[in-house]
């Protein structure tokens, strides 16, 4: 179950299809009303790269990647275009974006981590695969250029010596989804130009 530290193709995970998805488990009464439970506690992202294939070298990119990762074998990075920063999408990521901790004098690590806000109700959602060279820290109301690495194989935040109690640290950062093809076969049809096409390649997020 190795994870390859490689990125899938941007300029044809750019037309990819899909998004989040949730698991919620509806049981309708005989009254009519309803009874909602949610199987899962966070979201896992699908999506379908076949619509980005466009020209025949990209038809043979996807196929050297997928051999490259054995199939369903190895996990691998991927750019989700809707959603890749710690900002708005027109933003730049800059250090204030997300809250990812409160120094107490002792811990020296912090999970970088994205908050999805609407109304009263967020979702905190693991950043695990932070795009190397983007991501800045702040403690409290000053930028930190040192005295901290990120290890961009989990997206953990180090410093060198514990921020003091109280302090707030933030970051921002650009970022990667861990994903794996969710089969272990490509169905490609060759046309009589021979330029090929494949009707569905479908990716599904890694949850750890």
């Amino acid at each position: 179950m190795a994870f390859h530290e490689v990125r899938f193709p941007d300029n044809i995970s750019r037309g990819a299809r899909g998004g989040p998805e949730r698991r919620t488990q509806i049981v309708e009464l005989a009254s009519g009303d309803e009874e909602r439970n949610a199987s899962w506690a966070d979201s896992r992202r699908r999506f379908d790269v076949s619509y980005g294939i466009r020209r025949a070298d990209d038809l043979a990119a996807v196929i050297a990647f997928f051999e490259a990762r054995n199939g369903r074998l190895h996990g691998f990075r991927f750019k989700d275009w809707s959603d890749y920063k710690s900002c708005a999408p027109s933003g730049i990521p800059a250090s204030a974006d997300q809250q990812i901790g409160t120094g107490d004098g002792i811990e020296t690590e912090f999970q970088l981590v994205k908050r999805y806000t609407s109304g009263s109700q967020t979702w905190t959602r693991t950043i695990t695969k932070p795009v190397t060279g983007s991501v800045k820290v702040r403690r409290n109301a000053t930028e930190a250029t040192t005295g901290w690495t990120v290890d961009t194989t989990t997206g953990i935040i180090t410093f060198a010596a514990a921020p003091a109690i109280g302090v707030v640290i933030r970051a921002g950062f650009k970022f990667d989804v861990p994903m794996r093809f969710d089969s272990d076969a490509l169905d490609v049809t060759l046309d009589i130009e021979r330029l090929g096409s494949i009707t569905s390649i479908p990716l599904i997020e890694i949850r750890r």
